[in-house]
């Protein structure tokens, strides 16, 4: 529900700025905005906790045997690699599935939006390649490689 509110509601204000024809379009739009929300909360959580706070779920954290103090105080383990993991799979399907859904009329009008998903779908891939040590720094993509990526999502289609 958090990720519905603030991050598919966005994508779904989004297609209607960027505009479509087919209404399954809409459906591209929120599971995007759902993949977008989850892999920021990934590259986040470091700075969240120290901001004390942690927006993964309290039963995911306990299946895994990490308990909330642990990230708190900022300490990797394989545990917690394990459900960094688990996030990114459940984030790169949110991807897929978006992705399954947009229909190739809309595809260039919703062309920004596949932008942002090369971008984050980059990111999540460095996190992952990274180690996820998100607990005490911050992934990014350089300018240029964002930039890369954004040229080749664009003339792709």
């Amino acid at each position: 529900l958090y990720c519905y509110r603030v991050a598919s509601v966005v994508g779904l204000l989004s297609a209607e700025i960027f505009g479509y024809t087919n209404r399954q379009t809409l459906k591209y739009a929120h599971d995007l905005g759902l993949a977008f929300q989850l892999t920021n909360i990934i590259r986040d959580v470091g700075e969240d906790a120290r901001r004390g706070r942690i927006y993964l779920p309290i039963d995911e954290l306990q299946r895994f045997n990490v308990p909330a103090r642990q990230i708190l105080d900022g300490q990797h383990s394989e545990d917690f690699r394990k459900l960094m993991s688990f996030q990114a799979e459940r984030a790169r399907q949110l991807y897929d599935q978006a992705f399954a859904q947009l229909p190739a009329e809309d595809r260039k009008a919703q062309r920004p939006g596949l932008i942002m998903a090369a971008i984050y779908r980059s990111l999540l891939d460095e996190i992952e390649a990274d180690g996820f040590l998100v607990l005490d720094r911050r992934t990014s993509l350089t300018p240029l490689r964002k930039i890369w990526l954004a040229g080749m999502t664009w003339f792709k289609g």
